[in-house]
């Protein structure tokens, strides 16, 4: 369970820095509840909350992975390597603009690499196909 430990370790830390990058906004927009009709407040609550929606259950997914042995160790480790490295490129990306990025774009299919190959992964020892 090394490499789930070592992934939600540091996701746990991209959520601390996303988490006062919105408390920094609110002090610095004089926003004390909800977005304020701000852009650049919605644009920070969304990059803290994209990673709230999408984290747990990929974290979830990895530390099943992990934990029944599927496939090899690499393939756990590339895992927990592209859902921190996408969650941090979509964090970048949203932040530096609202539109599209190329950040938001690969950090997006990295999450949605993770969640698909960890539930196909999970669906198939379940069903006893390996």
């Amino acid at each position: 369970m090394r490499i789930s430990m070592i992934t939600a370790g540091l996701l746990g830390l991209l959520l601390i820095a996303l988490s006062a990058y919105v408390i920094a906004g609110r002090v610095k927009f004089k926003i004390d509840l909800g977005d304020g009709d701000n852009p650049a407040m919605i644009q920070r609550i969304r990059a803290q909350a994209n990673f709230v929606e999408y984290v747990p259950l990929a974290l979830i997914l990895l530390m099943l992975v992990e934990y029944a042995s599927i496939g090899p160790r690499w393939l756990t480790m590339a895992m927990g390597g592209a859902l921190v490295a996408g969650r941090v490129l979509h964090a970048q990306g949203l932040i530096a603009s609202s539109g599209a990025t190329a950040g938001r774009f690969i950090g997006t299919n990295l999450t949605a690499l993770v969640i698909v190959s960890g539930s196909i992964a999970l669906l198939g020892r379940g069903a006893g196909f390996w």
